[in-house]
């Protein structure tokens, strides 16, 4: 395999909830309206992410793990997930609320749809003044069935809510209700799933006058509750990595580029996905050199090893399967 930084086409997904903020700010190139997603990197079925750059452009990435398996996703990922890609890497801006939402777990979404649980983080990137997020309900011991009765007038007495700064993060396990609030464009790192079983959508129409479907039976046979907080502790450090996530599904870290910074991969059996959240940064392996600026993803396979970066300030998202 040719061992190079692959990028992605992005696949832009209007949303009700959308706006323009991933062309404004990140140069997303679409005439579509009301985009609220950037899937950077997808193995979701009608949704396959095709590579953009270098002597693979134009193979989509079931075609490249069909070739390339192990050498592409590492030896334990392609045993345990085959020609499957385990994550779903975006980009979203929230210009009005997500619906109040939860997801199931492996277990519920293998029985229910054939497909993957989602867990999934997210990073803030940006926000307008006084924005916040849903995360979990407020009465830990709370009977499920009391999301039957969510309304305008009772949400925020319900859910608890947390005002975001850019540069935090939260991670969402399946089963934790949640809501991305107006204002914020934020990196989310997922399983590869695309099921949303909604609680409560804002009393808002969509376009054919209706409200949204909403799915409160499966809604309350999902949801738990968990003690561990969903906004994560941590620093970013330049050129030091700094985990953020460590979790079945996927390890996040995050770590700034001064200058010069090399990364070592060599030990590590999994491919390799760098979000990059601020700055703009060359990124060299194998002699081959991409560059990536705010708001662009690259992929390094399983066979990288020796990474060199040069920016002067580049925050990066590192994502792998441990």
């Amino acid at each position: 395999m040719n061992i190079y930084p692959l990028k992605f086409e992005p696949i832009l997904q209007e949303k009700i909830w959308g706006g323009s903020r991933l062309k404004d700010l990140f140069n997303k190139k679409t005439d579509k309206q009301n985009v609220g997603e950037s899937w950077e990197i997808s193995g979701v079925e009608g949704n396959i992410s095709v590579v953009d750059n270098g002597v693979y452009k134009g193979l989509s990435l079931v075609e490249m793990l069909k070739t390339h398996n192990k050498d592409l996703v590492g030896s334990k990922n392609y045993d345990r997930f085959g020609d499957e890609f385990p994550l779903l890497i975006k980009f979203l801006d929230a210009k009005e609320n997500l619906s109040v939402q939860v997801h199931p777990n492996d277990e519920i979404a293998r029985k229910d749809h054939s497909s993957f649980g989602k867990t999934e983080m997210w990073y803030i990137m940006d926000h307008e003044e006084d924005a916040e997020i849903i995360v979990g309900m407020k009465d830990k011991q709370a009977d499920t069935e009391v999301l039957r009765t969510v309304g305008k007038d009772n949400v925020y007495d319900i859910f608890e809510t947390s005002r975001v700064s850019k540069g935090d993060a939260y991670f969402i396990p399946a089963g934790k209700v949640h809501a991305i609030g107006a204002g914020v464009v934020a990196a989310e790192i997922q399983q590869t799933s695309d099921i949303t079983y909604r609680v409560y959508d804002w009393d808002r129409i969509d376009n054919s006058g209706s409200k949204r479907e909403l799915h409160l039976d499966q809604s309350i046979n999902s949801t738990k509750e968990f003690e561990e907080e969903s906004k994560k502790d941590f620093k970013v450090k330049a050129n030091e990595i700094s985990n953020v996530v460590n979790c079945n599904y996927f390890t996040t870290n995050i770590f700034q580029v001064n200058h010069q910074f090399e990364r070592e991969y060599s030990n590590l059996d999994s491919f390799v996905i760098l979000m990059c959240v601020e700055g703009s940064c060359k990124v060299s392996i194998n002699g081959c050199t991409e560059s990536v600026q705010t708001g662009e993803t690259i992929l390094l396979p399983a066979t990288a090893t020796s990474t060199h970066f040069s920016s002067r300030g580049a925050k990066f998202m590192e994502v792998y399967i441990a």
